[in-house]
């Protein structure tokens, strides 16, 4: 008679417990065997024991990769949802960030422009009141007062320039008027500058001044009186014009405008 061997795995400390719950079939080795001493339902019966078996270790098998799957799963998956978010929220910053910047944007646009309306508004503030001036200066010159006017500037101007001789420079229409004041020029320095000797006036007849404005909007050149001293070197000058004074007085009457 032949005999044969069949080897099934060995089993875990816990393999006994589930044959006796029975949850997995009893396998054990088989010892040598007669063919003859078994009959067809034992040899179906240890291929069927057989088969529960390797099914159990299939099943068992399969649910553990089923189970770490989707614990993979899982684990990409949030992984790529915490990627996601933070991509949302660096795009949500990144946008809130240009808002924040176009807002300082617009606010800084907003206060230039108001910036430029005030400068605007202050600018024709003082050039109606220059035109303003001009007028009441053109209506002086018109008046009697004018040659006392024009006397005190030529003595400021000589005093300006401090040398003993000195050409007066003046508008074409002034230069007869000028002519007559010479005197009183000198009499008006030494009044008003003491001990000091009066210098020898002398008028311009070749350069005069440009002329008095035609009308209230003339653009062209013009002087709306006073006159300019000259040393008699020509190195040294005085502009005691009524322009120059305007312009003087204008200057200084900017920081009060620009505190309104």
């Amino acid at each position: 008679s032949c005999c044969h061997m069949v080897a099934i795995p060995a089993w875990g400390c816990g393999d006994e417990a589930e044959v006796r719950r029975g949850t997995r079939p009893r396998l054990d080795v088989l010892h040598a065997w007669d063919p003859g001493a078994m009959n067809e339902e034992d040899v179906k019966r240890q291929i069927q024991q057989m088969v529960m078996f390797i099914r159990q270790e299939a099943e068992e098998k399969a649910s553990e990769i089923r189970v770490s799957a989707e614990e993979d799963f899982n684990i990409e998956k949030l992984q790529m949802v915490e990627a996601e978010k933070q991509r949302i929220r660096k795009e949500y910053e990144r946008k809130e960030s240009q808002v924040e910047v176009q807002k300082m944007i617009e606010k800084s646009m907003q206060r230039n422009e108001a910036r430029l309306k005030v400068l605007e508004a202050r600018q024709k503030l003082v050039q109606r009141a220059l035109k303003e001036v001009e007028k009441k200066l053109k209506e002086l010159v018109e008046g009697p007062k004018y040659k006392t006017i024009l006397k005190q500037l030529i003595a400021q101007g000589a005093h300006r320039i401090g040398t003993k001789e000195c050409v007066i420079r003046c508008r074409q229409v002034d230069r007869d008027v000028v002519k007559g004041l010479l005197e009183e020029a000198r009499e008006e320095y030494k009044r008003v500058f003491g001990d000091e000797e009066a210098p020898v006036f002398t008028v311009e007849e070749k350069f005069y001044l440009p002329p008095p404005p035609v009308k209230d909007d003339f653009e062209g050149s013009f002087c709306l009186g006073g006159v300019v001293l000259v040393s008699k070197d020509g190195k040294v000058s005085c502009s005691n014009t009524l322009d120059e004074r305007l312009e003087v007085a204008a200057e200084m009457f900017l920081p009060k405008v620009r505190l309104c």
